[in-house]
């Protein structure tokens, strides 16, 4: 017994010594792990170890409605050596650069539409792409008629700490020429897809859908040495995203739950909120269900298909089975509610898919 006690008094002292020296050292280990990280990261491309392919940033998969695990609407594509943006919703942008992405080398933004939720991060996207790439050059940015309207007040908002930026950096790092935007207006015809964009073996195609009474608005098809993946943007249920994605590997389709967000109408109304109560009533009818979206995938005979602009919010997995009411039941292929984080990889030439979450 008494063997006993002095061995558990012994280890009681070990680990209050344990402790102190954690304590008095503490500092110093935290700096040592600060500088390794910094080292295998800072400044390092992240994308470059990547395989050639497709490769899908889910970097906003939220929606207008507040999301703690969520940002707004955005979707970073790298195509081989290509970077590409599609919409830049709220704190999106922070979100890609911790995934990687390579945003100072982005070659072009897609905006699918112009409601502010996916537009909201505009200013970030490109004083990031400016300064991360130290560009000479303004980033393009194409979109629908108005897109040059909403990048002129975006630009004239940064205008100010543009200046402070070149004052502080310098002309190499933030070369006052690469401030900015420049602006492509797509206009598309009533049906069928059209190019958009070829570079560097990628090919873009935009196709309008239906968002009314927000018009026009685009859905987008990527294509790279044999793999594609399609973009619905904010539709309902469209026989034009089916056309379009037919032949892709990967359909990533919006997609809302009109019987939660109804419950959230009634709620707002019971308590006193009829204006919020009507903001859910109204957008039940100009969105995609989970069912739907997994109807037009089938249809399409796409490989996989992964929800995004996720309404209402979804803030733990335990709600997804209730938000895709029966969705799988409606395609045969691999179904996945989108997470901030995602990144799903397509290599060239052939038919592998790898998810992965380079959040966590």
């Amino acid at each position: 017994m008494k063997w006993f006690l002095r061995g558990a008094i012994g280890l009681v002292v070990l680990l209050v010594l344990t402790g102190v020296a954690f304590k008095v050292f503490q500092a110093r280990i935290g700096a040592t792990v600060f500088e390794r990280m910094a080292g295998r990261l800072v400044g390092v491309d992240q994308a470059d170890a990547l395989d050639d392919g497709l490769h899908v940033y889910f970097c906003g998969t939220g929606s207008p409605l507040p999301d703690p695990e969520r940002a707004g609407p955005c979707l970073g594509v790298l195509a081989g050596k290509t970077a590409l943006i599609f919409d830049t919703g709220s704190g999106s942008l922070r979100k890609l650069m911790r995934m990687g992405f390579p945003v100072g080398e982005t070659d072009m933004v897609f905006l699918t539409h112009l409601h502010s939720d996916h537009i909201d991060g505009l200013g970030e996207m490109m004083l990031q792409a400016w300064i991360g790439g130290s560009r000479t050059t303004p980033v393009m940015i194409s979109g629908p008629e108005g897109t040059g309207e909403v990048v002129d007040g975006f630009v004239s908002a940064y205008r100010i700490d543009a200046g402070y930026r070149t004052a502080h950096h310098g002309d190499a790092v933030a070369n006052p020429s690469g401030f900015g935007a420049r602006v492509n207006e797509i206009s598309l015809p009533e049906s069928g897809a059209i190019e958009v964009f070829s570079e560097g073996g990628v090919r873009v195609q935009a196709f309008l859908v239906n968002h009314e009474p927000v018009a026009p608005a685009f859905g987008y098809r990527i294509d790279y040495k044999g793999r594609s993946i399609t973009i619905s943007g904010d539709t309902v249920q469209s026989e034009a995203v089916r056309d379009a994605a037919k032949g892709s590997d990967l359909l990533i389709h919006e997609a809302l739950n009109r019987d939660m967000v109804a419950v959230m109408s009634e709620a707002a109304a019971r308590n006193g909120n009829p204006e919020l109560s009507k903001v859910f009533s109204d957008i039940l009818d100009y969105h995609t269900s989970p069912s739907e979206a997994a109807e037009t995938a089938q249809a399409a005979g796409v490989e996989a298909l992964v929800l995004t602009h996720i309404v209402p919010p979804l803030p733990t997995p335990m709600l997804y089975p209730a938000f895709l009411d029966g969705a799988g039941k409606k395609f045969d292929g691999k179904i996945q509610v989108g997470e901030d984080g995602m990144m799903i990889s397509l290599p060239a030439d052939s038919d592998r898919m790898i998810r992965r979450n380079l959040l966590n």
